[in-house]
């Protein structure tokens, strides 16, 4: 399992995208430590789910904050993210 922490908004993101590919590579990504996500957020984890099912694998989001999941909600990507309960 990995974790993601803190903000994750544009001026954030950077150096989690240059990790994507060994986030990806996790079965579950713990995200109950993000403290704020905008759309940069977002973009994020829907590069991370695209990486892990170009490897064939499912990659699961646990833990997800309110704010994060009425972001998710508002853009409809909720089924795209598998976001765990």
């Amino acid at each position: 399992m990995s974790e993601l922490q803190g903000s994750l908004q544009f001026a954030t993101v950077a150096p989690w995208f240059a990790r994507a590919d060994e986030l990806a590579a996790a079965d579950t990504i713990d995200l109950g430590r993000v403290t704020q996500c905008d759309s940069a957020g977002a973009a994020l984890l829907l590069e991370l789910q695209r990486r892990a099912r170009s490897k064939g694998r499912t990659l699961a989001f646990t833990n997800a904050p309110t704010q994060l999941r009425d972001l998710v909600t508002f853009f409809g990507i909720g089924s795209v993210l598998n976001l765990a309960a």
